[in-house]
């Protein structure tokens, strides 16, 4: 199918900076969304007058149908155009974030928001692929610094903002703070984006998308509701296992017999450095969002923190990650990638020990220097991983790759979040047991202390008890964090780095896969 666009295709980098400031802006709608609403909840639960299991589906209707278009995104531009979809994406999301604002039940917003997650699957991929298209191969390495920016940013800054507009105005300005952004971001990439060189649309996979979409439904249903539902106590979470593992296995089988005709382009598996920059990203999603999702009830459940504050002492890990990545933007051929990623990955582990060192006795200073440490860890993590996963696929492949890319993350963040909250509320009750072992009415002066102040005092003191085994559940997760970043580190042997005789192009390291 022709596309038409009012750009010419001999020159990529024609207008630049501007392509660079609407996709960029795309990015920040779609990853900002992904937590801005999280502290809104409350609000919306009694404004909806909706139950507080209900009240959740405003998350998850957003992450399942996001998860379930991100895989759409390759066959869709091959199909009509990558600047159309981008078109039709940020138009969609804009219109979306509208009615989540305008709506007055919750059949309401659940609906407007899984519009919104559909609109907005493709927004980070096309994003990313645009940023590789229009930059030359010697400055992917910056390009991918400002695309990171968006990308871990809008996840940090995200509970912050949502607090402060929630707080001050009410929760529909949590939606509506994307309407100016994405009408800024909608006229730029009509004005200025191009339609890159032009991608032969195959027949389209039905069965391979359906296949892959129920399994990658079925996951994230299973992770969102595990919690509440009891896990493998509940049917409900045994249906979504065994249905996500029944249509993944048929995604597999369909692809592998289906040949050029399947959904998930197989040609994307032969690249070693993008299959292991995979995996990467993978624990990137895991770890970033993980540590976003204990701090904010850490912060205000055990320490009592308002919402501003705990704002206030996260948001400083966004200034790590963005002053990491310009420094390694700069550094992007020029040092061995993997030291750059060893440094990032050693970086974070580090940060990851000192949260394991909290106590209930912390500073706010003791909260933003780890934090400041992950970020630029995390920065000096991104930048190269998505360089080096992206080096040597063709441009035909990169919308397709872009897309995995995405879930990948998306579903590494799910994972992670979820192991987190099931371990920090049963290691709560564990060690809740083991401490109220030592405290029993033969324990010396606690039937004193009983007989002296009555059963306030012992409920406050089942209270402390209480909260000491919610910090060392806490302090728990971050160790499992800290050993999974370990872990992983030697991944990076898989990666190949072959450098370049002078004279031969810009770039001075090229990445090289099997």
């Amino acid at each position: 199918m022709t596309v038409s666009s009012p750009q010419t295709a001999d020159d990529p980098g024609k207008h630049r900076a501007l392509v660079s400031v609407s996709v960029m802006l795309a990015t920040v709608l779609q990853t900002l969304d992904s937590t801005i609403a999280n502290v809104a909840l409350p609000h919306m639960q009694g404004s909806l007058s909706a139950s507080q299991d209900s009240i959740t589906w405003v998350l998850t209707s957003y992450i399942v149908a996001a998860a379930i278009a991100t895989p759409l995104t390759g066959t869709l531009c091959a199909r009509f155009g990558r600047r159309r979809v981008f078109l039709w994406s940020v138009a969609g999301f804009t219109i979306a974030s509208a009615l989540c604002g305008m709506a007055h039940s919750l059949t309401e917003i659940v609906a407007a928001r899984l519009f919104q997650g559909i609109c907005g699957a493709a927004l980070v991929p096309l994003s990313q692929a645009t940023m590789l298209d229009i930059n030359p191969p010697h400055k992917h390495g910056s390009a991918m610094a400002v695309f990171g920016m968006g990308v871990m940013v809008g996840p940090i800054l995200g509970p912050s903002l949502g607090g402060w507009l929630t707080d001050s105005y009410n929760w529909r300005w949590v939606f509506y703070i994307n309407l100016p952004i994405g009408l800024i971001a909608f006229l730029g990439i009509a004005a200025y984006l191009r339609e890159p060189l032009e991608q032969k649309a195959g027949k389209f996979d039905v069965l391979g998308f359906v296949t892959l979409s129920l399994a990658i439904g079925l996951l994230q249903l299973l992770l969102d509701r595990g919690e509440q539902q009891d896990w493998l106590n509940a049917t409900e979470i045994w249906l979504e296992m065994l249905g996500a593992i029944i249509c993944f296995a048929y995604f597999v089988v369909h692809t592998w017999t289906a040949g050029a005709h399947s959904f998930f382009d197989r040609a994307l598996l032969r690249d070693r450095n993008f299959n292991t920059g995979i995996v990467y990203i993978f624990v990137v999603g895991i770890i970033l969002y993980a540590t976003r999702a204990l701090l904010p009830p850490m912060l205000q459940g055990l320490f009592g923190y308002p919402a501003i504050l705990t704002g206030l002492v996260t948001a400083p890990s966004g200034a790590g990650t963005m002053a990491a990545m310009l420094i390694v933007g700069r550094l992007v051929g020029k040092v061995d990638v993997r030291y750059l990623l060893g440094f990032g990955f050693a970086l974070t582990a580090y940060s990851l020990y000192l949260m394991a060192g909290y106590s209930l006795t912390l500073r706010p200073s003791d909260i933003v220097w780890p934090g400041v440490i992950q970020g630029f860890g995390l920065g000096f993590v991104f930048v190269p991983l998505t360089t080096v996963t992206f080096a040597t696929l063709p441009g035909t492949l990169r919308a397709d790759g872009a897309a995995i890319y995405s879930l990948s993350r998306n579903i590494g963040s799910s994972i992670g979040i979820s192991v987190v909250q099931t371990l920090l509320t049963q290691n709560t009750q564990v060690n809740h047991a083991v401490l109220s072992e030592h405290i029993t009415r033969f324990t010396q002066g606690i039937e004193a202390y009983a007989q002296t102040y009555g059963a306030a005092a012992m409920a406050a003191l089942n209270a402390e008890v209480t909260r000491q085994a919610a910090m060392i559940a806490y302090l728990d997760d971050f160790r499992l964090m800290m050993a999974l970043t370990i872990a992983v580190m030697p991944l990076l042997l898989f990666i190949r780095v072959k450098r370049r005789a002078p004279g031969e192009g810009d770039e001075i390291v090229h990445v090289a896969a099997d």
